[in-house]
């Protein structure tokens, strides 16, 4: 197993929609760990622990996995008073509840939030372009898709930790589109007609099985929005065309 370390101290060139495209520089940085032993992901995420984060800073904590790693990491730091003065600010509930565990200070995400470094797992990301797709965990009711958007666009700097598996020449699977919940049927037919043939078009629900119209119990995020995954049946071709 390997994992992968991808980090940009630009800022996100375009709004998100579930797609983030950022620019390569000579700020770039990859790390590869190739280990036997399942423990890719964890010297993944002490690397981005240790590299990135200092003493003071305010750090946007990701969800997933390798994010949980991370968050554990922060805290066991903290606690050997090897970091000091850090406050967390969550991207979901997932997290919160993991850096509580963990003994990180947090902080509510407002727009005002200087935010210095962010991690975050992505699903899938694209070699070359760096273009990668989140959103295709489990997401509760109640929570604000648009602060994880917010606390990964204005953070100074961020890092992706993803496995040698998600890191490739082509994108494929679901992209997670954000739609008002009122009119949603609407905006997922003319989603439909722009892909027609090369995907299908669900509402993501929140109990139950997925399907075209999310079931009995759609899922609504805190901010009054559905999620349509627009499951593409063969690789994305030219994802930042798709922005």
């Amino acid at each position: 197993m390997a994992s992968i370390v991808l980090s940009s101290s630009m800022p996100l060139q375009k709004p998100w929609r579930k797609v983030f495209t950022w620019e390569r520089s000579k700020n770039f940085r990859m790390l590869r760990a190739s280990l036997a032993d399942g423990d890719a992901l964890l010297k993944a995420a002490k690397y981005t622990v240790d590299t990135y984060i200092r003493s003071g800073m305010v750090v946007g904590l990701g969800s997933g996995h390798a994010s949980c790693l991370a968050i554990e990491y922060l805290g066991r730091q903290l606690k050997e008073g090897t970091l000091k003065d850090i406050v967390g600010i969550p991207m979901s509930n997932f997290s919160g509840s993991e850096a509580v565990k963990a003994g990180i200070p947090l902080d509510e995400y407002q727009e005002s939030s200087q935010i210095d470094f962010a991690f975050n797992d992505a699903d899938t990301m694209e070699e070359g372009t760096l273009i990668a797709i989140i959103g295709r965990r489990k997401w509760q009711g109640g929570e604000s898709i648009i602060q994880e958007k917010s606390i990964v666009e204005e953070a100074g700097k961020l890092a992706f930790i993803v496995t040698e598996r998600q890191y490739g020449r082509l994108l494929d699977g679901s992209v997670p589109v954000l739609v008002h919940a009122y009119n949603w049927m609407h905006t997922a037919e003319e989603i439909d007609d722009l892909f027609l043939g090369d995907a299908e078009v669900w509402r993501r629900p929140a109990l139950g099985h997925s399907g075209p119209l999310g079931g009995d119990f759609p899922l609504v995020t805190r901010d009054g929005h559905n999620i349509l995954d627009l499951i593409f049946t063969s690789p994305i071709l030219n994802p930042a065309a798709q922005q």
